[in-house]
């Protein structure tokens, strides 16, 4: 009787092996074809982007609807991705996976059963996330569907506008010189600039900019200036920091601040554009008797940007303050795939670039973080390498988390020291703090060490040092620097007593 209904057994699991088996080919080669629709589709709309981004927009509703078309295209490109590239995620981490092949001549019926529900219950459950997978893709692909046919109207709509003058490129090399993913922002604060206020109203117009520290807004504000457009609408283009600022006197632009530009037949009677840089916060009084002496000594139709990391500033505004934001997840992917596998193709290489999607989501949408690890990943196109950084960046958040309750990039952004991680394993503690940026500087005044040395491994000795995190070659260029120390004991109590006696003061 037992080797009768093992034998039964034996042929229920594989017929029923056979019939999911062959459910889950017909999906596959199913979504297979959705992805190469969903990729061609994709195509279709980075063309039309990149050749909006040539030309000159001024409506506001096109600027809108070309936002939107970036957001769904980087929504696509995460999920074609996230799709072609989790088949080669497990072998990407070096984990192996057994087949399912079974040998039931021993197996007691009681085996048997456990094993048939067992494979049962596996597999239906992945044919079920295997399903939900597919609706994901289906809502993207009929999202992606209803833009490019309401696209027409825009493709028409475009050809109207004059064409800006520019070297064909290299994505890579593009986003390594050029701003990324701030279009729509960078175009209010033009249509800001070239808003005329209300004549005799003795007032000037005043746009709060406000972000998070790193977050891109003088990268932003740089390249409003370096606006043809914007430089034919001005005479003088000066930028002050708040030292600049102690008298709260603007009598003096042309000497108070940097001049980014000025027309050699410009006179006294020119407009012009005032770049105020704050660190942190200001005082009404200070602003007021500021704004005061710029209404005196700036013509009407003068403008005045106000930078800062403080949301208090948002009251001195005349227009609404603009906020910036980091990139979502899906536009950060792009940014950092880009600039991790520079000019070699990611689809030659699907097991790195499985590893980067989950490397890209350790750096919490960090600029500066992407910069750094993607130039160490991009000089190292090796599986096994990708994995260690991966292992690295995983014991480095989960320690900080543990230890603080924070993400380590988010205890860098309110300058709080963070311990770092290292390629090759030392009895060092190595911990960095006070990151700080300086425009242009002297190449005497440059550290020759990088943080990519300390974290390759390369660095070694022990003591206090400086070290550059980042050289911007993205307008206005500015060389992040960071400072390490490097101690042969694990101060962990120590920092953290320091913090509780400073959090209870």
């Amino acid at each position: 009787m037992e080797p009768l209904l093992s034998a039964i057994m034996g042929d229920l699991v594989g017929r029923a092996l056979s019939m999911v088996t062959q459910r889950y080919l017909q999906s596959k080669g199913a979504q297979e074809e959705k992805l190469q629709r969903l990729r061609a589709m994709l195509l279709r709309i980075e063309a039309i982007i990149e050749e909006a981004e040539g030309r000159h927009i001024t409506n506001q509703v096109m600027l809108q609807q070309l936002q939107m078309m970036r957001e769904d295209m980087y929504r696509g490109y995460y999920t074609l991705d996230a799709f072609r590239y989790a088949v080669h995620t497990d072998e990407a981490k070096g984990e192996v996976t057994t087949g399912s092949s079974f040998v039931l001549s021993r197996f007691s019926p009681s085996s048997s059963k456990r094993l048939f529900f067992s494979m049962c219950n596996t597999l239906s459950m992945d044919f079920m996330f295997d399903v939900w997978d597919s609706r994901n893709l289906d809502k993207m692909l009929g999202s992606i569907e209803r833009m490019i046919g309401d696209m027409q109207e825009l493709i028409l709509f475009l050809a109207s506008y004059p064409r800006v003058s520019r070297q064909p490129y290299n994505a890579y090399l593009l986003l390594d010189q050029v701003m990324f993913g701030r279009q729509m922002e960078k175009e209010t604060i033009i249509s800001f600039l070239f808003w005329r206020e209300t004549t005799g109203n003795g007032k000037l117009g005043v746009l709060p900019v406000i972000g998070a520290p790193r977050v891109g807004k003088s990268t932003l504000v740089e390249h409003v200036c370096l606006n043809e457009r914007v430089r034919d609408r001005f005479s003088l283009i000066v930028f002050l920091s708040g030292s600049d600022l102690k008298g709260g006197n603007l009598a003096t632009l042309r000497h108070s601040g940097v001049i980014k530009h000025q027309k050699l037949a410009s006179t006294s009677h020119g407009d012009s554009l005032a770049v105020i840089e704050l660190a942190g916060d200001m005082d009404e009084e200070t602003w007021r008797r500021l704004y005061t002496s710029a209404v005196k000594h700036m013509t009407p139709g003068s403008k005045i940007i106000l930078t800062s990391r403080s949301d208090k500033i948002a009251s001195f505004g005349t227009a609404q303050a603009l906020t910036l934001k980091f990139l979502h997840q899906e536009a950060y992917w792009y940014f950092f795939k880009t600039i991790a596998f520079g000019s070699r193709n990611p689809e030659e290489h699907p097991n790195l670039a499985a590893l980067g999607m989950e490397i890209a989501v350790h750096m919490n949408r960090s600029f500066m973080a992407a910069n750094t690890v993607a130039g160490i990943l991009r000089d190292n196109l090796d599986t096994q390498f990708w994995r260690k950084m991966l292992r690295c960046l995983r014991d480095f958040d989960s320690k900080h988390l543990s230890m603080f309750g924070e993400h380590p990039i988010d205890l860098l952004q309110k300058d709080k020291p963070v311990y770092i991680w290292t390629m090759v394993k030392t009895n060092n503690v190595v911990v960095m703090r006070n990151i700080y940026q300086e425009r242009s500087p002297q190449i005497s005044e440059v550290p020759t060490i990088t943080a990519q040395d300390v974290l390759s491994g390369c660095v070694t000795s022990q003591g206090k040092f400086q070290a550059v995190a980042w050289r911007s070659r993205v307008p206005p260029c500015y060389t992040y620097l960071v400072s390490f120390v490097v101690s042969p004991t694990d101060k962990h109590l120590v920092l953290r007593k320091k913090r509780s006696r400073q959090e209870r003061v």
